[in-house]
């Protein structure tokens, strides 16, 4: 089985490594001076389930470069979705599989505006990890999880054979038949990310505070009446029960908008906050706490966007 990694950042490098390290034949795409190391020297995983360093990888900044291959799996941030979804086309087969992992409930809509929805499987990963260097990739909480599933809810020979291939590189994954309500809940874990953003706090310090932990609930209250409207199968006590893996998080823990934001650069705002507010509006569904966050954090956005 080939494998395009799309974006080596903490997801695609994680999981790429993993694949890598165990046979399989993995190609990244990368940028800079993370491009060039990993090129060079591998890619160097310090994770909290065990460190490894691999070989030196196949990588290139053009997707065209890295081969025709059967597995896609995309790590880019969501906004780059649209910026990469034609060029995945030039190295698809019939029978490949292009298997996105972004934050957010949009992915699968925007890759099949250019790519045949047979190819597409909605996805999500569970993970925090990060870029810590060039060629450099620091797990640091929970354990990194792939959840995927065919569009139609069927279970599928190609993605069993596919969660096969995930175990065989000690990657813990799940088949679900209901995907869409899968991505859903995510998204409840995290659109507190906005939330942290604004406090500038880790979320051990945000949860410290009586109020700001009220305000996260209000967050998230708003998010399960918005998916239940748009007919998402949320249990009753999901948002307490978000917020108890909340708590089980290190006192650090950060998520990438968060770390976006704090430093200046183009986040997932629109996708993670600002979805909230679009189709709340489009479902009636009020978000006051979401759309104080998504408008605070936007003219933050616009600068990073205009450098």
């Amino acid at each position: 089985m080939k494998i395009a990694i799309i974006g080596t950042g903490g997801v695609g490098g994680y999981f790429g490594a993993r694949l890598l390290e165990a046979g399989f034949d993995v190609s990244f795409l990368a940028r800079g001076e993370h491009l060039e190391a990993i090129k060079k020297n591998g890619i160097q995983l310090k994770s909290l389930l065990g460190d490894i360093q691999t070989k030196p990888c196949k990588a290139s900044d053009k997707i065209s470069d890295l081969g025709v291959s059967d597995v896609l799996i995309i790590g880019v941030k969501a906004w780059q979705i649209k910026e990469i979804r034609t060029e995945l086309q030039s190295i698809m087969h019939k029978d490949s599989i292009v298997l996105p992992l972004q934050n957010g409930v949009m992915a699968t809509d925007e890759l099949s505006e250019t790519i045949d929805k047979q190819h597409i499987v909605g996805g999500l990963c569970r993970i925090v990890s990060m870029i810590t260097a060039p060629g450099c990739i620091a797990h640091t909480g929970v354990t990194p999880t792939i959840v995927f599933g065919e569009l139609d809810h069927t279970i599928s020979t190609r993605l069993q054979n596919l969660q096969e291939n995930f175990k065989k590189a000690n990657i813990h994954c799940q088949l679900s038949t209901n995907i869409e309500t899968e991505i859903w809940k995510k998204f409840l874990l995290i659109c507190i990310s906005g939330l942290m953003a604004v406090t500038r706090c880790t979320y051990g310090e945000m949860n410290e505070v009586e109020l700001t932990r009220q305000m996260m609930f209000k967050l998230l209250e708003e998010i399960y009446a918005v998916g239940i409207a748009k007919g998402i199968q949320y249990e009753p006590d999901i948002v307490a029960r978000t917020v108890a893996s909340f708590d089980a998080l290190p006192y650090n823990t950060t998520f990438s908008l968060t770390r976006d934001v704090w430093e200046g650069k183009p986040s997932e705002l629109e996708y993670q906050n600002g979805t909230v507010v679009h189709i709340g509006k489009q479902v009636k569904v009020p978000t006051p706490i979401n759309e104080f966050i998504y408008t605070s954090l936007l003219p933050l956005e616009k600068k990073a966007r205009t450098y």
